[in-house]
């Protein structure tokens, strides 16, 4: 089928080569238009390959690459010790995150260590205290899980009214978000293995990073569906994500899920580390704070039309995202595209996985004026993605965490896509 180049011009500053560029590749009459026919903010300079069919192409390697036109990268927050890389979920196919760029935070940067060398301890309220080195954890019972890792400060960007951004990506504002498919053993299959002693119902889970990271878990979910995991997407998980075994709790905070397992303590009560009484606790407006807030809820954002896409045109774009819940499926997602009015079902791509993010997608005709657009997800408990004003009724906004307020991109006139919810508020 002819493409046929798009005629009408934006009124945004991009350059004539930029224009050019996408023009070139615009959508054929008749076909719905997606993230592929819209333009980026900035320009592009587009090299014209060789004919592949006059050429022999590259042997076969050891190990595979992407293709020299693809290049997503984590956006990374600052060169220290306590930093984050983030995900770049608006330039993902599907659900599952390539683990080369699943999300960073750590508190002390990435420690070296050996799989050989490594040891786990787990002790205290047991009736047989034991060590584990990963040659012993592997002989156990193994499975592999798709699920999602969420830092609970995802989205904090954007949830303070004074400073609201604009020009503000799906990545800078969510990008502290993967999938992967995870593979270990069960929690539960260890602790019966030292036998946990009567009245015992938390565990500390401690990391042999320099930060020492250590969080309390309830021994209710350490022993449901807990996960001692070596595995990513079916390689030996990545040292960002703490090889050689991390922690791995379907459905809550990222940071509970503790990186380079090495010590697991049963007790009977929260150890109350600093990691869970200074931070990743939430105040709430009535000056009292919120602990253990373990699960992430429901959650989605739209990832195209998004900030800095340009839509060159009216007519029929589909609009993407992704949604997630750590309290089981999601069931609905909602897309609203004049500011929260009127809300119209989005189509759920399959397979939908309880604690895992699923693909939406929705058609809209825009008709070339300023609009606002809106996701709201439903998860299979009956719990609905608040606005920002509910949010901030329940919770105040001194919060640092938990920010699972629906998101808002304002497309103008032109064609010109912000992050729009100051508009909103």
């Amino acid at each position: 089928m002819k493409q046929e180049p798009t005629t009408a011009r934006p009124k945004s500053p991009l350059s004539r080569r930029a224009w050019i560029a996408a023009a070139s590749g615009g959508a054929a009459s008749g076909l719905v238009l997606t993230r592929l026919d819209a333009l980026k903010g900035t320009a592009q300079e587009i090299a014209s390959p060789q004919d592949p069919t006059r050429v022999p192409g590259r042997f076969v390697s050891e190990v595979g690459s992407r293709a020299p036109g693809e290049r997503p990268r984590r956006l990374v927050r600052s060169l220290a010790l306590s930093s984050s890389s983030r995900t770049p979920l608006h330039e993902l196919e599907g659900t599952i995150t390539p683990s080369d760029l699943h999300f960073e935070r750590h508190h002390a940067g990435v420690p070296e260590i050996r799989a050989e060398d490594h040891e786990l301890l787990v002790h205290g309220m047991v009736e047989r205290p034991m060590v584990f080195r990963m040659s012993d954890l592997r002989r156990y019972p193994r499975l592999s899980r798709i699920c999602f890792i969420e830092c609970s400060g995802n989205g904090g960007g954007a949830y303070n009214r004074n400073r609201m951004p604009t020009e503000v990506s799906v990545q800078q504002l969510d990008g502290l978000l993967s999938t992967s498919e995870w593979t270990g053993v069960m929690l539960s299959t260890i602790l019966r293995e030292v036998g946990v002693r009567p009245g015992a119902s938390w565990i500390l889970a401690e990391g042999s990073d320099a930060a020492v990271m250590g969080r309390s878990v309830p021994l209710a979910k350490a022993m449901d569906d807990a996960m001692l995991a070596f595995g990513q997407n079916g390689d030996a998980i990545r040292p960002e994500q703490g090889y050689p075994v991390r922690l791995l709790l379907p459905g809550w905070e990222g940071n509970a899920q503790v990186k380079w397992l090495r010590r697991i303590e049963v007790s009977d009560r929260p150890t109350m580390t600093r990691d869970e009484t200074s931070r990743y606790t939430d105040p709430l407006k009535d000056g009292t704070a919120r602990q253990f807030s373990f699960v992430m809820d429901a959650k989605s954002v739209i990832t195209f039309p998004s900030y800095p896409h340009v839509l060159p045109e009216a007519g029929w774009w589909e609009i993407e995202g992704l949604a997630w819940t750590g309290r089981g499926r999601i069931v609905r997602v909602e897309v609203s595209a004049d500011g929260g009015r009127n809300w119209t079902d989005a189509t759920l791509q399959r397979p939908v996985l309880p604690m895992s993010t699923v693909r939406f997608r929705h058609l809209w005709r825009w008709n070339g004026q300023e609009t606002i657009l809106l996701s709201r997800a439903t998860d299979e408990t009956g719990y609905r993605q608040p606005t920002v004003h509910q949010l901030w009724d329940a919770r105040g906004e001194g919060t640092a965490y938990h920010h699972n307020h629906q998101r808002a991109w304002k497309v103008a006139g032109d064609g010109a896509v912000t992050f729009g919810l100051g508009d909103l508020v």
